[in-house]
């Protein structure tokens, strides 16, 4: 399975890197795993809904753009579907059994992603129903899916 990560914004926390690197590290005896920032636009803090929309439309349009065609997407949105490690690891499971070897999940930006890339998405899934911020959203999900893998090869992890 080749999975991919695509964040809007580039990494600078020492420690939330450091974390990533760890579980990217732990998750190469199971997968392939690639990392892929796009860069985040530019924006002061206030914004108009329509400014918004376009700073928005700016980052799906560069997102797309590294989707592959035959990749299966999971968007993560705060109205995604919530599941517990279990139900992600049966999942990811699902998915490889039937073929689907390219997952890629995306994180977008301080202003979420745009509904073009929703749209794209074969799934949304959500961690909670509050709002984190995207970078930390990173090393949840690396985190999660090394778990994922653990609990798919019967292997033991923390609970």
């Amino acid at each position: 399975m080749n999975i991919s990560i695509i964040t809007v914004g580039k990494l600078k926390e020492k420690y939330l890197k450091s974390g990533i690197e760890e579980y990217t590290k732990r998750l190469g005896s199971y997968s392939k795993i690639s990392e892929i920032e796009v860069a985040d636009e530019k924006a002061p803090e206030q914004l108009s809904d329509a400014d918004m929309e376009i700073v928005k439309k700016k980052e799906g349009d560069r997102i797309l753009a590294k989707i592959p065609a035959d990749a299966y997407v999971i968007a993560l949105a705060i109205d995604g579907k919530m599941k517990t490690s279990e139900g992600l690891a049966k999942d990811l499971e699902s998915l490889m059994t039937y073929g689907r070897s390219k997952i890629v999940f995306v994180i977008g930006g301080s202003l979420g992603l745009h509904d073009e890339v929703l749209k794209r998405a074969d799934e949304k899934l959500s961690f909670s129903k509050m709002t984190f911020p995207h970078q930390l959203m990173k090393l949840i999900l690396v985190e999660q899916v090394y778990r994922a893998f653990r609990i798919m090869k019967g292997e033991p992890y923390h609970k």
